[in-house]
């Protein structure tokens, strides 16, 4: 395996990596994020405004630092996992992932031929550094690191299913929406749910890939670490920013009368 995506490399060897949601869509806020120590930072293009350039800027802003770069799509599209790639990420997470055959759909997209459909323009990509990583072609397939989202009733029944797909490297489970689609919207704590949760992580672990999640709870996410789940992502930069604002303004007599929002209940 290539060592050029540390990420990957980390989760093979089932090294529990601590992460940070990027939804500000801000680069120097990335940037900023970057030096606090975090494994990994996930710049979020499916309910945050990362278009590709935002997430392009992203990508460069937090280069130079530890934390590894994950980029969540909007979708898993062929052309957009193209766009991506071509602009540097090397880690996706894809949402919204419901059967084997999507999953098997998005692999192909993140390979060349003739192991998948990925187009090959590399020569004026930032992921070959424009050419002059002349050996791209022949490591990129294995460079990638491919994280579906779990998220659904749907999603859970085609878990082993969806975990067998060669190519995939592991399986986050959406708290937010797993928790909707259970008839508890908004209330991804409900037990039901966690137990959901919990059953599916134990089935991801077993199938050997690598399990994840997001909460902004610190007992529940060491929970979800003791369990064994590798990649845990623990606050949100927006909501981390407006809850310490909020807080702050209260101390001085005024600020909004509303409990602080819970990123795992938003994500």
């Amino acid at each position: 395996m290539p060592a050029n995506n540390l990420f990957k490399t980390a989760l093979a060897a089932r090294q529990p990596r601590i992460g940070l949601w990027l939804s500000m869509a801000d680069p120097y806020l990335a940037e900023a994020a970057a030096t606090c120590g975090y494994d990994w930072l996930l710049i979020d293009g499916e309910h945050a405004p990362n278009d590709l350039r935002r997430t392009l800027a992203a990508l460069q802003a937090v280069a130079p630092h530890p934390g590894q770069p994950v980029v969540r799509v909007v979708e898993g599209r062929t052309a957009l996992i193209k766009q991506m790639l071509d602009i540097g990420a090397k880690t996706l997470l894809v949402p919204m992932v419901d059967t084997a055959s999507q999953a098997r759909a998005i692999v192909a997209a993140t390979q060349y031929p003739p192991r998948g459909v990925r187009g090959v323009g590399s020569a004026v990509g930032r992921a070959a550094q424009w050419s002059s990583r002349a050996d791209y072609l022949n490591v990129a397939d294995d460079e990638v690191c491919l994280l579906v989202q779990a998220e659904t009733t749907t999603a859970l029944a085609n878990l082993e299913a969806i975990c067998a797909v060669d190519g995939l490297h592991g399986v986050f489970i959406g708290p937010a929406d797993l928790a909707a689609s259970m008839g508890h919207r908004g209330n991804p704590g409900h037990p039901e749910v966690q137990a959901a949760i919990e059953n599916a992580m134990k089935t991801i672990i077993a199938s050997g890939k690598a399990a994840g999640t997001l909460t902004s709870d610190p007992a529940l996410a060491q929970r979800y670490l003791d369990l064994g789940c590798t990649f845990v992502a623990v606050g949100v930069d927006v909501l981390m920013f407006v809850n310490a604002a909020r807080k702050l303004r209260t101390q001085f007599g005024g600020g909004p009368a509303m409990a602080p929002s819970a990123p795992s209940a938003a994500y």
